[in-house]
């Protein structure tokens, strides 16, 4: 997007991240604008690729996946292909997530599972490409909530 977001943006940004279903009359009400106005400005979002597309959270347990971890992975050296890996986490409905890292671990995946026998099988699957670290979630402290107005008085 060439110009920046304004607070308006920001304020239809944070309510589309509550629920990205609302009607197009709520949120032009919650954000003090037209219903026109409103739709022009999802749009405008939507084509400048702010807004990237809608989601439905899903309740990991209700779905028979209770088990959620995070995985590093630390891939053997340079010259490493990572193209096999890349194949295996598109086959692998279980990983949510992967995150391309700097530091001691080249990726980060998140992983969802049945069971605590079903891990150890994504875990042993992944540990085919390097030395893996596991860790268990135990709660969301805080729940992916995405970007948000920046401050103007906070560091960084």
């Amino acid at each position: 997007m060439t110009e920046s977001l304004d607070a308006t943006d920001w304020a239809i940004l944070a309510e589309l991240q509550r629920d990205g279903r609302m009607a197009f009359t709520e949120l032009a009400r919650r954000v003090n604008l037209s219903a026109s106005a409103t739709k022009e400005r999802v749009r405008r979002l939507e084509a400048a690729g702010v807004i990237a597309g809608y989601r439905a959270e899903v309740d990991l347990e209700r779905t028979g996946y209770p088990v959620l971890a995070v995985v590093r992975l630390k891939y053997p050296g340079p010259g490493t292909r990572h193209e096999p890996l890349r194949r295996l986490l598109e086959e692998r409905s279980e990983v949510l997530e992967c995150l391309r890292t700097t530091g001691d671990d080249c990726y980060v995946l998140k992983v969802t599972t049945r069971s605590m026998a079903h891990l150890e099988e994504i875990v042993d699957a992944l540990a085919q490409f390097g030395s893996t670290t596991t860790n268990l979630v135990l709660s969301r402290t805080l729940p992916f909530r995405g970007p948000r107005e920046p401050r103007a008085n906070t560091v960084g």
